[in-house]
C-alpha cells in the first residue's frame, strides 16, 4: 500500500499508522480518504491485532483541519467534507481492533477529535491542546462537543469549548483526555509497548470490550446490561477462551489464536 499523507508500518502483530503532512499535519478530504481506507485494510488484516496512531515530527500529532482548503468550500462543500471526517471519526473509534493515539505534539481542533475517537491516548510531555474553532466564528464538527463531554463532564467540556484556549500535556492528563504523559523520546516506544501487549490479548474478547463500552456508554444501564451480556456470551463461545483458561489450570501464559 502507498499513500500520499500515510506512512504504515506493521511489526509483531502491530501497525504504526503516521500522518504525515509535517509540519503540524492537518486534515484534508485525502487524508481522511486515505486514514478510511488505510484502517478498512487493517480491520480485516489478520497480522493486525493493535494500531498506534501519531504524526510526522515533534511539532504535531495533527493541528487542525486544514484551514486552506475549507476557506474555500461553500455550505454544500464544507458538509460533504464534515460528513466524510465523522464517518473517518466514527470508523476509527468502532474499529474491531484497539487504536492507541501517540500524542506527539499539538493536537488542536479536528486533531483532538481524532485523538479522541481513539480507545487509548499517550501524550509527549511537550503536546499540547485545544479546541480554538469558536475563535474562528465555527464550532467543531468532527464529534468534539459530544466525546469531549463524555471524558470530562458537561461543565469542563463548555470551559474547553468556549473560551478555545490552549491546555498542555499535565491538565489533559488531569481531565482524563489522555491516559499517560511520558517525554517526547519515549513516546513512541512506549505506545508500541501497549500496542504490543494488546497484540497478545484475545482478539475477540478486546473486540467484545470495546463494543460492550463504546455501545453501553451510550445507552441507559439496563440496555448496557443486556449489551454486556451478549458480548459476554460471544467472548465466552471463543476457542481463546478455552485456551486462556486451560493455560490458567495449566499454570502457563496462553497463546491466542484469535478465533
Amino acid at each position: 500500500m502507498s499513500y500520499e499523507f500515510l506512512l504504515c508500518e506493521i511489526e509483531n502483530k502491530v501497525a504504526v499508522v503516521t500522518i504525515n503532512r509535517p509540519p503540524v499535519n492537518p486534515l484534508n478530504t485525502q487524508v481522511f480518504n486515505e486514514l478510511s481506507d488505510l484502517f478498512d485494510y487493517l480491520e480485516t488484516n489478520e497480522e493486525v491485532r493493535a494500531i498506534v496512531l501519531t504524526g510526522r515530527g515533534e511539532k504535531a500529532f495533527v493541528a487542525g483541519a486544514d484551514i486552506t482548503e475549507m476557506a474555500n468550500l461553500d455550505l454544500v462543500g464544507v458538509n460533504k467534507m464534515n460528513k466524510t471526517s465523522r464517518a473517518v471519526f466514527s470508523k476509527i473509534e468502532n474499529l474491531a481492533k484497539p487504536v492507541i493515539a501517540a500524542l506527539n505534539g499539538l493536537a488542536l481542533g479536528g486533531g483532538l477529535e481524532l485523538a479522541l475517537a481513539c480507545d487509548l491516548r499517550i501524550s509527549s510531555s511537550k503536546a499540547k491542546f485545544a479546541f480554538p474553532e469558536v475563535g474562528l466564528g465555527i464550532i467543531p464538527g468532527g464529534g468534539g462537543t459530544q466525546r469531549l463531554q463524555k471524558i470530562v463532564g458537561q461543565g469542563v467540556a463548555k470551559e474547553l469549548l468556549y473560551f478555545g484556549e490552549m491546555f498542555d500535556a499535565y491538565r489533559a492528563l488531569e481531565l482524563q483526555i489522555v491516559n499517560k504523559v511520558v517525554p517526547g523520546e519515549e513516546l513512541l516506544e512506549t505506545a508500541k509497548e501497549w500496542a504490543n501487549k494488546l497484540a497478545q490479548k484475545p482478539p475477540v474478547a478486546l473486540q467484545m470490550l470495546k463494543l460492550a463500552v463504546n455501545t453501553g456508554g451510550n445507552t441507559d444501564i439496563e440496555s448496557g446490561l443486556i449489551i454486556e451480556s451478549t458480548c459476554f456470551a460471544n467472548a465466552f463461545s471463543t476457542e481463546d477462551r478455552k485456551e486462556g483458561l486451560k493455560a490458567f489450570v495449566e499454570k502457563r501464559k496462553p497463546v491466542f489464536a484469535g478465533r
